[in-house]
């Protein structure tokens, strides 16, 4: 189809990698938790956006040329692996704030706060695009389900790429829907708020050190 082969086995591996946790979809959920459904998907199509503009770039052959430019690779790595960075050190402030309030008002303001400046599209897009590992899984494993005799294979991308959005947009729509629940219990349990954005926090400081260590090759 199209010059897609082994259609069966692509879209098992996706699921599997779709289901890996990372920054993408730990931002979405947060959003949606501390947000509602409507800021949810704000996040959601700043990471669809994100992953469109990489995929489009991979089809492209810019994979290749950040694997060729070791110096391009790195100030692409250790731009995203700063923003993670700077993202994870505001979780960590928002819940030393949470932790050291045990007022609600005064909490409630911190939170409101926090909400009102933050813009989750530019956020989500931004954590999406500084990724230049991505750009390299898509090669790798889109690569391995294009027919090398077919006439079009940047069509080829554009097919597996479509199933890759579908499968992201049924999972964050999961998420988004999931954060809401926990929406009403972080906002009952204050601790449950804090200990929550805390461990966001402490999970992107993860994500940021391992782009760091992350090679092209």
């Amino acid at each position: 189809m199209l010059g897609v082969i082994d259609l069966p086995t692509y879209l098992a591996g996706l699921v599997l990698i779709v289901l890996l946790p990372g920054p993408n979809s730990l931002y979405v959920l947060s959003v949606a938790a501390r947000r509602g459904v409507r800021a949810g998907y704000t996040a959601a199509a700043g990471v669809w956006c994100g992953d469109t503009v990489l995929m489009t770039l991979s089809a492209a052959g810019v994979a290749s040329l950040l694997q060729a430019n070791a110096v391009l690779f790195g100030i692409v790595k250790y731009a995203g692996a700063g923003y993670l960075t700077w993202l994870a050190v505001g979780m960590l402030r928002a819940a030393w704030g949470m932790w050291r309030t045990r007022r609600e008002r005064v909490a409630e303001a911190v939170e409101s706060e926090a909400a009102a400046e933050e813009r989750p599209y530019r956020r989500a897009f931004v954590i999406s695009l500084f990724n230049p590992k991505a750009i390299l899984f898509f090669v790798a494993f889109f690569v391995q389900f294009v027919d090398p005799g077919y006439a079009y294979p940047a069509l080829s991308f554009v097919v597996l790429g479509a199933f890759a959005q579908l499968a992201s947009f049924l999972y964050l729509t999961a998420l988004i829907f999931s954060g809401t629940r926990l929406a009403a219990a972080f906002r009952r349990r204050k601790r449950l708020s804090a200990g929550a954005t805390t461990a966001a926090g402490a999970l992107f400081l993860g994500f940021a050190v391992k782009l760091t260590l992350a090679s092209a090759a």
